[in-house]
């Protein structure tokens, strides 16, 4: 039990290490793609951008002791998808804030962060107990 619990802390703050090194590729992306393409469409291709970053990084330090049974492909796209449920709430913080308050829309790392976090404990649940959730 005690080792669950010390690996589940090892998780969470590796987690929220990768979510840092996320946020810093989504807020990159977004920054460098907002005058092309604009808030929203900048925002999805950074969203993209930073879970594939955020997959990596996990893969192979977060969750280095379990694995998915899956190719790393076939693996990617669950993880993408699953990270669809908690980047939906991200989404959806970060439109509301970009809507609501005209300080996020001129500083939108605002609305990446709000959302980024909001995202975050959904994100760590379904990578742990549904994708990376066979012990190597």
């Amino acid at each position: 039990m005690c080792n669950k619990r010390l690996n589940l802390s090892s998780q969470f703050f590796w987690f929220a290490f990768s979510g840092v090194a996320g946020f810093i590729v989504d807020s990159s992306v977004l920054y460098l793609l907002k005058g092309s393409m604009g808030l929203y469409a900048g925002r999805l291709v950074s969203f993209l951008a930073a879970a594939f970053a955020t997959w990596l990084f996990n893969r192979t330090i977060t969750f280095r002791e379990q694995n998915s049974g899956h190719s790393k492909a076939k693996e990617f796209g669950i993880y993408l998808a699953l990270m669809t449920i908690g980047g939906t709430i991200n989404i959806a913080v970060y439109a509301f804030l970009v809507d609501s308050y005209s300080i996020t829309a001129s500083h939108p790392v605002i609305g990446v962060a709000a959302g980024s976090l909001a995202g975050m404990t959904v994100n760590l649940l379904t990578s742990r107990f549904i994708l990376f959730r066979f012990q190597k």
